[in-house]
């Protein structure tokens, strides 16, 4: 009994021992592998290895839950197959060449923390899709050439902490719903095509650090609710056509001192106001 006890223990061992990802994760990065040019990759996958030896390809129980391809000379295109690593907290594909559009399929993506596709030459729409990720607690897509207007629902995405989607070609206006992330800390999106006015409920923002419109179309007055913001240590909403009156508090703090684009295409500064309970538009 003890030697047949001993047996099965072996052969559980064993097959514990061969586990590996499932068929369809590996399928998945084989495709990613493919799409993006491997061959030509900095650091190459070998395929006669286990899928856990692949470089930047992290394994936890059996599942691929990060994927860190940053920096590594990849091309084409993301694969809709992407969405089959369903156990995904990590998405960092940073400074590559990789074209084409985002995913629709990237919201089966229901583990993701982190999606950081930038500083590579995605073009067209963030997708709505991505406003489905509920756990996503950073979204990095700067410096590529993505278009449209940002998603009105991305104020769905209650846990992010980071926005960061500075040069790129974004137009249209702030959606009312990103006044409603709480948890917001960084919101940079500097040098894109963003217009509208600036709203009064940026002060629910209370936990933001980092505030950047720097280089966009956006106008009316600032709102004073932003020297409210306890937490704010860094903003940049020069060069746009903000007019009216600010506090001296917030010309200090913008690291431009509110430099503006006026009418005329000229670089004007905002006044200062003497009484910010009194915030009388500007005549110039």
């Amino acid at each position: 009994m003890k030697k047949i006890s001993t047996l099965l223990f072996t052969l559980l061992a064993s097959v514990s021992m061969m586990a590996s990802v499932s068929s369809t994760e590996k399928a998945a990065l084989v495709k990613m592998y493919q799409s993006t040019n491997g061959n030509s990759w900095n650091i190459k996958w070998d395929m006669s290895q286990d899928v856990e030896n692949w470089f930047g390809v992290k394994v936890v129980a059996d599942k691929v839950v990060g994927l860190n391809l940053a920096d590594n000379n990849l091309s084409g295109m993301i694969p809709n197959d992407i969405a089959n690593l369903v156990n995904l907290t990590k998405l960092d594909l940073h400074k590559n060449n990789i074209s084409g559009t985002i995913p629709t399929r990237i919201n089966e993506l229901k583990s993701l923390i982190v999606l950081d596709l930038s500083f590579n030459k995605l073009s067209g729409t963030i997708p709505s899709t991505i406003c489905e990720l509920s756990n996503l607690r950073k979204l990095v897509l700067f410096m590529n050439r993505l278009t449209g207007e940002l998603p009105a629902q991305i104020g769905d995405l209650k846990k992010l902490e980071t926005i960061a989607l500075y040069n790129n070609e974004i137009g249209g206006q702030i959606p009312a719903s990103m006044y409603e992330i709480a948890s917001l800390k960084t919101l940079l999106l500097s040098s894109n095509k963003i217009t509208g006015k600036l709203s009064h409920n940026m002060a629910k923002l209370t936990n933001l650090e980092n505030l950047s419109l720097f280089e966009n179309n956006m106008d009316g007055q600032v709102p004073f609710e932003l020297e409210d913001m306890s937490n704010l240590k860094e903003m940049n909403v020069s060069y746009n056509k903000f007019n009216g009156l600010v506090s001296r508090k917030l010309a200090l703090l913008d690291i431009l001192n509110m430099t503006m684009i006026n009418n005329n295409g000229a670089t004007v500064l905002l006044d200062i106001s003497i009484d910010k309970e009194r915030p009388l538009v500007s005549e110039d």
